[in-house]
């Protein structure tokens, strides 16, 4: 199941998402929900609308954190010139920071240095601690699209994360929760970055979720060992290498088998 959130006629629903791929009945749709799926059980109004009158918008924002892994592929580990923590290394990006599919990556005045990296999120569904690693697959709600937008220049001068990877806009979701993946599944996905600009793509990043350092249910257990995790909080997983500048003009996508694409144009501060 895609489960997307979408304003249509100035209201913000959340439907479930059919596309061609699929072969059913109605591709191209999305079949409207009664409230929040992370609040209540999935329940239909009995509305169906085309993809293409809707817009999407962040499939979920945080109840209360992003907490996001840092050098969790050795190869991008290696292309920063770090080595890989003996455990996950971990800080928090603010639910201010969340953007949809779509909307645009705002390039800050004070960084000259900004980079993608695209990532799977993994989308917490239901209140949890000390989550022990084989009991992750109750507590993962779904997956999605992230990219961890981060300001290099001010990630080095501060010496801590906070800023350069906490600007309004900087931490891009979606363009929906697929709810269907096992842990397994997730974990042997193809991840890519490209970039588009002056009409050419650029690839960036080719990898696979399999080359994860510390796995999806690690990580999960690891995060609750230390902090309560809230239903629709978002756990970002590390971004494999051949992350790079992006500015100005260009256009982001972060694309993952069997999720699908997160686009996000990037303007300047008052363009």
């Amino acid at each position: 199941m895609r489960i997307a959130r979408f304003v249509h006629n100035d209201t913000i629903a959340y439907g479930t998402v059919e596309l061609d791929e699929d072969h059913g009945e109605h591709p191209g749709t999305i079949q409207v929900l009664n409230g929040d799926p992370l609040v209540a059980a999935v329940q239909y109004t009995g509305e169906r609308l085309l993809l293409d009158e809707v817009r999407l918008v962040a499939p979920v924002i945080p109840r209360s954190k992003v907490v996001a892994v840092g050098r969790n592929y050795a190869a991008h580990a290696a292309e920063m010139g770090n080595e890989v923590p003996s455990e996950p290394m971990v800080f928090l990006k603010p639910n201010t920071a969340v953007i949809g599919s779509g909307e645009p990556i705002i390039y800050p005045q004070q960084t000259n240095a900004v980079d993608h990296e695209a990532e799977l999120a993994v989308v917490i569904g239901r209140i949890c601690k000390d989550v022990p690693v084989e009991r992750v697959p109750e507590v993962v709600f779904g997956y999605t699209c992230g990219n961890d937008v981060s300001a290099r220049d001010l990630q080095k001068s501060d010496g801590q994360w906070g800023r350069a990877k906490g600007f309004d806009t900087f931490c891009p979701l979606g363009p929906w929760v697929v709810t269907h993946l096992s842990i397994a599944e997730a974990s042997d996905l193809q991840i890519r970055a490209t970039v588009t600009r002056d009409g050419r793509t650029i690839e960036r990043q080719s990898s696979t979720t399999a080359h994860m350092v510390h796995g999806i249910a690690e990580l999960v257990s690891f995060v609750s060992s230390f902090t309560t995790l809230l239903p629709g909080d978002v756990i970002l997983t590390g971004t494999p290498e051949g992350v790079g500048r992006i500015e100005p003009g260009d256009t982001v996508h972060v694309e993952i088998e069997g999720i699908g694409t997160l686009s996000n144009p990037v303007v300047a501060t008052h363009g």
